[in-house]
């Protein structure tokens, strides 16, 4: 078995946060930090969004933010991937973002809702070409059997996204993340981390200390 112990888990000099002067909403020192996370590490905006399947089993997978704001946190895919369907049979989901480099942590869970179709065709035909042509190829996480029917699909995708280069595919879905709980997790080197937590009470928020 290897040893893991010897590995470093953040840096040597971690930026400051004191929860006392955090400002009065979540998503507000939510964009500080990923702000300043965007300064330091690749891609600061990839989160870890945890669902459930029909049997309740927990899954996970990474995922980039679209946007923020006050009303929530968005992202992004078809309603007929995994994640689409357990979506879809339980609208609750969780966030994580972790950025090692900074010793930050943020995670936030809550009610999930689909955007209206006219938002999440204004969201898909802002990706990229390439991305735009892997959602049309479509069959996310099925088995694939022969490699070729991959490179026979893409061509076909590539073929329909020049022909309708301002047509989404109706499968396409923007989700907003309305959190009912957002954690903010600054490492320390004594292990004396602070962690705050915005917890929505009343169309407001209730800001706690949490211990470490």
């Amino acid at each position: 078995m290897v040893s893991l112990r010897g590995w470093a888990s953040f840096p040597a000099e971690l930026p400051a946060f004191d929860p006392d002067s955090a400002p009065p909403t979540p998503h507000e020192l939510f964009l500080d930090w990923l702000t300043e996370a965007g300064e330091h590490v690749l891609a600061p905006h990839a989160v870890t969004l945890s669902t459930v399947d029909a049997d309740g089993t927990p899954d996970a997978r990474v995922v980039i933010l679209k946007d923020v704001g006050p009303s929530g946190w968005a992202i992004a895919t078809s309603s007929e991937s995994p994640k689409g369907r357990q979506l879809a049979k339980t609208p609750h989901a969780a966030l994580t973002f972790f950025w090692p480099g900074r010793g930050r942590q943020v995670r936030l869970r809550g009610p999930v809702t689909p955007a209206a179709p006219d938002v999440s065709a204004a969201d898909f035909l802002a990706r990229p070409p390439a991305s735009r042509v892997e959602a049309f190829i479509g069959r996310q996480s099925q088995v694939l059997d022969d490699p070729a029917e991959l490179t026979a699909a893409a061509r076909e995708a590539e073929r329909w996204v020049d022909e309708n280069p301002g047509t989404a595919p109706d499968t396409w879905t923007r989700y907003l993340i309305a959190p009912v709980e957002v954690e903010f997790w600054q490492a320390s080197h004594d292990r004396r981390h602070l962690r705050l937590r915005y917890r929505g009470v009343d169309d407001t928020w209730v800001r706690e200390r949490l211990w470490p």
